[in-house]
This record gives C-alpha cells, structure tokens and sequence, in this order.
C-alpha cells in the first residue's frame, strides 16, 4: 500500500524499461538494471543499498532499437537518491535525475 501511495504522488508517467546500468556512489561502482523510467528520475534493481540522500553517478545503456535509432545512445545521468527499500531479493533505489545528457555510443 505504501508502495501504491507513491506512484500516486509522482510527476511523471514511467515506462517499464529494463535496461542495464552502472552507478557510482561515493567512489564506489555498482551493476544494476533500470525497473522504470520517468522524465523525473528512475528506479534501480540492485544488490547494493545506497542511502537516502546519497548523490549518484549512473549510466543507461538505450539499445538503438529502443530510440529508434542507428546507434545505441549512452545516457549520462547525475541524481540523488530519495527511496530505498528491498524488493523481491534486491534493493530498489528510486533515484531523482538532476542532469544528464546523451552520448551516441
């Protein structure tokens, strides 16, 4: 239910992309896989936590066929992290994005 009251509460529509990732906290990298994607932020499947408020360095991997594109287009993105919680084995990390910008990889 909780989890229910927060998507009530988001600015944006997601889209349900699963997408691999790597995210950088406090020097540290980490593996993980895009739940959802919104204009505002996304969630993170993960095996690590990383803490409410921690701001992070991430990288989505759009496969061209997604973009439509020629090319798989890198996304670079920096944001803070605003919820974590365990979901079905894993952490889930919802992460606001406060810049990014598009590389054609």
């Amino acid at each position: 239910m909780i989890a229910r009251h927060y998507e009530d509460l988001q600015s944006a529509p997601r889209f349900p992309l699963h997408l691999a990732a790597s995210v950088k906290s406090m020097g540290t990298a980490y593996a993980a896989e895009t739940e959802n994607i919104s204009a505002n932020g996304v969630l993170l499947a993960m095996d690590n936590d990383v803490p409410v408020g921690s701001m992070v360095d991430f990288t989505i991997l759009l496969p061209a066929e997604v973009v439509g594109a020629r090319r798989n287009v890198q996304l670079d993105c920096r944001g803070r992290v605003v919820r974590s919680f365990e979901d079905r084995g894993r952490r889930a990390v919802g992460v606001v994005i406060d810049e990014y910008h598009f590389e054609r990889a």
